[in-house]
């Protein structure tokens, strides 16, 4: 679980390392506010769900963490299709983004199976 909280946390750096690259107009703020706030929050709902108090409250915060990560990869998208540059690193923060998804899922999967 260790790798997985450091993991989401490069995460959402990565992704503020990649904001302050996108041209800063008004169109793109929203995006980049939004990128900013979701893929932040993955890695502090990850870290939140690791204090869970109970299996059933280690589920809601995963959920979350599965929701923000698939919000992360839309934005994540959406600049791939309205930028035309930094292309590689964009695509590279969406395969992230779908991984954290699924091991996301398989979490939430797993401990259901317990309750």
């Amino acid at each position: 679980m260790q790798d997985l909280k450091k993991r989401t946390k490069i995460f959402a750096l990565e992704c503020w390392k990649l904001c302050r690259l996108i041209p800063k107009t008004r169109e793109y703020d929203a995006i980049v506010r939004q990128l900013i706030r979701s893929s932040s929050s993955v890695a502090a709902n990850y870290r939140a769900a690791n204090r869970a108090k109970s299996d059933r409250d280690f589920v809601n915060k995963m959920k979350i963490v599965e929701e923000e990560a698939d919000e992360s990869q839309f934005w994540l998208e959406f600049l791939f299709e309205t930028t035309e540059d930094k292309h590689e690193e964009i695509q590279r923060l969406v395969k992230e983004a779908d991984e954290l998804v699924a091991i996301s899922v398989a979490s939430i999967k797993k401990v259901k199976g317990r309750l």
